[in-house]
């Protein structure tokens, strides 16, 4: 955990205004979002962009998607990817990694995850993968900061792999 590198932007030292965020603020605002954007890579290198639901459970986002678009298509090519939460005030950004389960018990739990958060009722039927598909994103680097506090809260974590 320290400081993200933003040069130019008059960032404070870690000790100073709100100082580093604690990782249970970024953790909330990840479980609370309705609604995460998804950015991937086209096999071209163009940028894409697309909103999910999405879950937050403990160490991975996921969200779920038709097996044939263009955001699964793009990570089943290169899984390297970007999430952000849906509040540009108090944002929480992930670089991470996507993989696609198959574990029939890991397809229950995101099931479970998305009927809890979004009061639906889908059974794991829904994760047929010649339709839909769980994309989980692990965390490889987190970034964050608060508004209220743009030169003194912003905070980066690194996971290791």
């Amino acid at each position: 955990m320290g400081r993200p590198y933003m040069p130019g932007y008059g960032i404070a030292g870690p000790d100073q205004g709100s100082g580093l965020l604690h990782w249970s603020w970024a953790a909330e605002r990840l479980s609370s979002a309705r609604t995460y954007w998804v950015v991937t890579v086209w096999p071209d290198g163009r940028p894409h962009v697309m909103p999910v639901w999405g879950m937050w459970d403990d160490s991975t986002l996921w969200f779920t998607s038709s097996s044939r678009s263009r955001k699964v298509r793009n990570l089943a090519a290169d899984p390297r990817c970007c999430v952000t939460t849906e509040d540009a005030s108090d944002p929480v950004i992930i670089e991470g990694l996507a993989h696609i389960p198959t574990d029939p018990a890991v397809l229950q739990r995101v099931v479970d995850l998305m009927n809890a958060k979004y009061r639906t009722d889908f059974t794991v039927e829904f994760l047929d993968p010649e339709k839909n598909v769980a994309v989980g994103i692990r965390p490889r680097r987190v970034f964050s900061l608060r508004a209220g506090d743009f030169t003194g809260s912003p905070t980066r974590w690194v996971f290791e792999d």
